[in-house]
C-alpha cells in the first residue's frame, strides 16, 4: 500500500472535492470509487456520500469527497462548500444551478464539455482556476461505456496524488464481479479519459466575479405555501427547461423521411414537438404535418426515435449539432 502527501489541504486539514451531476450519470458510484481508491489505494483517511432529491435521471446530484492523513479521524460529515476540485459531469447544469458556488481561483475544475478549456471557463464564468475539459460524452459512446468511468479518469489525471493504478483496482473492485463482462470496455474508457484531457491554467483577472457559496432556499415554505399546493401561475410549464435532463443524446428530426403519422408526438412525455396545420401539396386538403422537435422540452429518453416506423428521427449526439440552429418553437 502506498501512501502520499496532500498537495492541499483546508483549515481542517481536509483534500475536498464535490461532483455536479445529475441523475443517471453515475457520479455517485464514481464518487464511491475515488474514494475507495485514495483509502484503500494510497492509505490515506477519507470520507464520501452524495446529496440528491427524488432518485431519477435527470434530476440534481451532488456527490461529496473529502481526504485526509491516515491519523486525522473525520468528524465533518457536512457537503463539501468550498472543493479543491470541482467536478462538473453535466455543463448545463450552470443554467440551473449555482455549481460554482464557493470554488476559489486556485481550484481545479474537471468539466465534461466538448469546449476547450478557454471557453468553458467562458461558459461556467469561472473567477480563476486549474481548468480540465474532456469529451466524457462522446468518448462513453466510442468505447460503449458509462461515462462516469471516462470523468473518474480526468478527474484521477487532474488530482495527481492519487494513482492511476489504486483507482483501476477500485474499478476492478466495483465492476468486476457483477459486470465482468463490462470490465475491460470500463478500464479502456477510464484510461480514455487520464489521457485525453486538455488542461489550461487561468489567473483571476476580474473578468468573473467569485459566486460564494450558500444554501438554496425556495420562495415558499411551510408557512407560505398555498394551502393544498395550489399551482397560481397558469400555463406554468412553458417556462420549463428540459436541457439539463438529457445525458449527451437527442433525437434529429429528418423532414424528408417524416409520413407525419404523429406516432412521435404521442409517445412524447413532454409534447416537444410542433405540428401545423398545412395545405397538403398533393391533395391540397389541410392536413396535420411535423416540423420537428423543440429541445427546451425535450429531456432525451428517445422514445420518439423508437416508435418511429420511418426513420425520420435518429439517436444523434448532442455535441454534433448547433441545438440553437435545429429546434423548433412550440
Amino acid at each position: 500500500m502506498g501512501k502520499k502527501t496532500l498537495p492541499k489541504k483546508n483549515q481542517f486539514g481536509f483534500y475536498e472535492l464535490r461532483l455536479e451531476s445529475i441523475g443517471g450519470l453515475g457520479a455517485n458510484v464514481a464518487g464511491k470509487i475515488i474514494a475507495e481508491a485514495g483509502v484503500v489505494g494510497m492509505g490515506l483517511n477519507g470520507s464520501n456520500f452524495a446529496s440528491y432529491g427524488s432518485e431519477k435521471k435527470g434530476t440534481p446530484v451532488s456527490s461529496f469527497i473529502r481526504f485526509c492523513d491516515i491519523t486525522q479521524p473525520i468528524k465533518i460529515n457536512s457537503p463539501v462548500t468550498e472543493p479543491h476540485l470541482l467536478g462538473v459531469f453535466h455543463e448545463n447544469l450552470a443554467t440551473r444551478i449555482p455549481i460554482t458556488a464557493g470554488v476559489k481561483p486556485d481550484a481545479t475544475i474537471v468539466i465534461n464539455t466538448d469546449k476547450d478549456p478557454k471557453k468553458a471557463r467562458e461558459y461556467l464564468r469561472l473567477a480563476g482556476g486549474n481548468i480540465f475539459t474532456v469529451d466524457a460524452i462522446k468518448i462513453a459512446y466510442q468505447e460503449k461505456v458509462r461515462m462516469n468511468v471516462v470523468m473518474i479518469g480526468a478527474i484521477t489525471k487532474a488530482m495527481g496524488f492519487i494513482s492511476k493504478e489504486a483507482v483501476k483496482e477500485a474499478i476492478r473492485e466495483t465492476f468486476g464481479k457483477k459486470y465482468q463482462n463490462q470490465l475491460e470496455a470500463n478500464l479502456r474508457g477510464f484510461e480514455a479519459g487520464y489521457s485525453q484531457v486538455e488542461q489550461g491554467e487561468f489567473q483571476e483577472d476580474g473578468r468573473f466575479p467569485i459566486v460564494s457559496f450558500k444554501e438554496v432556499e425556495g420562495d415558499w415554505g411551510y408557512e407560505n405555501a398555498p394551502i393544498g399546493g395550489v399551482i397560481l401561475e397558469a400555463g406554468s410549464s412553458i417556462l420549463k427547461n428540459n436541457q439539463t435532463s438529457r445525458q449527451g443524446k437527442i433525437p434529429i428530426f429528418h423532414l424528408k423521411k417524416c409520413i407525419h403519422c404523429g406516432l412521435c408526438e404521442t409517445t412524447c412525455p413532454d409534447y416537444c414537438f410542433s405540428f401545423k396545420e398545412k395545405e397538403d401539396t398533393k391533395t391540397g386538403k389541410i392536413n396535420i404535418f411535423n416540423e420537428g422537435v423543440d429541445y427546451q422540452f425535450c429531456k432525451g429518453c428517445l422514445r420518439c426515435v423508437d416508435v418511429c416506423p420511418v426513420e425520420a428521427l435518429t439517436e444523434e449526439l448532442e455535441a454534433e449539432h448547433d441545438i440553437e440552429k435545429i429546434t423548433i418553437k412550440l
